[in-house]
Order: C-alpha cells, then structure tokens, then sequence
C-alpha cells in the first residue's frame, strides 16, 4: 500500500501534461474577439478582450491599451476592422497562446495581426499584446479557413523566471550581431515558424527566411526587452523592445516583436516582426 501511495505522489508531482491543453480555445476568443468588432467598434471590442494593462504598439510606441483606444461609441465614420487566424499556438501549461493572420481594413486586406493571449483565473481569455504589421495578407486564407497549429512543445524551463533568463541571453546573442541579422536569424528561426518583412508575404520556411531576410537592411541594433511574458511550463515566452536601423540612408526606428518557443534542439523563434515608427517629418 505504501508503494501505491509514493507511486501516486510520484505521478502528482511529476512536470508532465495531465491533458493536451486546447489551442482550439484560444482560436475561438480570437474569432469572438474579430465578430465583436462590427457591433462593437474597435475601441469596444478591443477593451471588452484585453487585460485592462494591455500592450499595443502604435505610432512608434508600446502604449496601452487605454491610451491607443479609449473606450467609446462607435464613430459613425469608422471603416470595418476585420481580421482572422492563420496561425496559432498554446503553451505545454495551456494558459499563454497566440494567432496571426490577415487583416482587411475597410474591405481591403492591409496586413497582419499578431496577440498573445493569457487564460485568466476564472478560466476565460484576455490578450495582453496585439500588434500590426505590413506584410502582404493578399494571398493568405481567408476567415472561412482553419488556422495551422504549432505543435506544443516537447519541454519547458525550470520556471517562467528561468525561462525568461535563457531569452534574454538569446536574445542578447541577436543584438550583438548588429552587423549581421540575416545569419543569426537563419540560425535562431524555428523550421515551423514564421517571418513578417513588410510588403513581402509571411515568410515560412528555410527558403522563405533566407529570401525575406534580404530584404532587411543589412545591420540592426536591437535593444533589451522592454516587456513580454513566459507561460508557467516555460516552453512558450514573448518579447518586444526597440529597434534602429538604417534605410535609404535615412535612419528609422521602431520595434521588434517575437515569440519564442522551446522546442527538441532549444529555444527558436517561431514568429519574429518588426514595426517601423511613422518616417520623421521632412525638415523645413
């Protein structure tokens, strides 16, 4: 009897999946989210399904979500804001997800949406990050589609916090190749991730990277993070932070956005963007 019992322990206490979390419920509150936008307006439906500390980043900023959408009525002159999963994943511990996809403006497909969702402690899910960008969403699925699914991970950290510690140090190996992204992003990005280098389509897959990436200037200079997130297994962590680079002999600044995932061979990157601040105005 006493075996059975530190048997039973054992399997309590023991670091493994008691069932495969659902990524089909992060999928579903990204739908409601988008059918909410019609009725609701975009400042509505993006206050009713955020975290009220919510991060976007808008005209060159992380701001929150009440400075970029105060809550209100719907102005009467505000195009339709429609958007849909394309891709989506969930954490070993199933209470941090993520979808990207297209996104049409006033019946126009203008890009991409990315949120990072975060299962509440009633159960239900709120996002605490959505961003844009500019790649092309003009030969993407469309909302009648299912979204492809990123496998969940095989393993996860020690903790959120050691987690966190292990990005941080991959992502300060990124910054120190300021003089060479391509190469060390070919190396970090996972197989079955993603790539968005506006106007260019979602790149997927080695060949894909490789063809996006040249068309990045040739040095970055990443800073720190800036804020981001880890799940409780530690297998699934987001981050944001500044950005600079020079384009047209012009320098432009903004921000990078990726998601980390720890997969068989270590930590990859399964989506990574960057979102260009508005240009500087023209000297007079």
């Amino acid at each position: 009897m006493r075996t059975l019992v530190f048997a039973a322990a054992l399997l309590a206490a023991a670091p493994c999946l008691a069932q495969t979390p659902d990524v089909a419920e992060v999928v579903a509150a990204e739908r409601a989210f988008a059918a909410d936008a019609p009725s609701m307006g975009i400042a509505g439906s993006f206050n009713k399904w955020s975290v009220p500390d919510a991060i976007l980043i808008a005209g060159g900023e992380a701001r929150p979500i009440g400075e970029v959408y105060p809550d209100g009525p719907r102005p009467a002159d505000e195009p339709l804001l429609e958007w849909w999963p394309n891709f989506a994943g969930i954490s070993r511990s199933g209470d941090l997800g993520f979808t990207t996809g297209g996104v049409a403006l006033g019946g126009q497909r203008t890009g991409h949406y990315f949120t990072i969702w975060k299962r509440q402690p009633d159960g239900s899910w709120k996002w605490v990050y959505d961003g844009g960008s500019g790649a092309s969403a003009a030969d993407v699925p469309g909302p009648e589609t299912e979204p492809v699914i990123l496998p969940i991970a095989p393993r996860g950290s020690a903790s959120p916090e050691r987690a966190m510690i292990e990005v941080e140090a991959m992502e300060a190996e990124l910054a120190a190749f300021a003089h060479d992204q391509k190469a060390v992003h070919l190396r970090m990005l996972a197989d079955n991730g993603r790539l968005y280098v506006a106007p260019l389509p979602p790149a997927i897959g080695r060949e894909a990277f490789a063809g996006a990436l040249a068309a990045w200037p040739v040095g970055f200079a990443f800073g720190p993070a800036e804020g981001g997130g880890s799940s409780q297994a530690g297998d699934l962590v987001w981050t944001y932070g500044g950005a600079a680079w020079t384009r047209d002999g012009q320098p432009r600044s903004g921000h990078y956005v990726r998601l980390w995932q720890r997969q068989a061979d270590g930590w990859k990157i399964v989506l990574a963007q960057v979102i260009p601040a508005p240009p500087p105005a023209p000297a007079n």
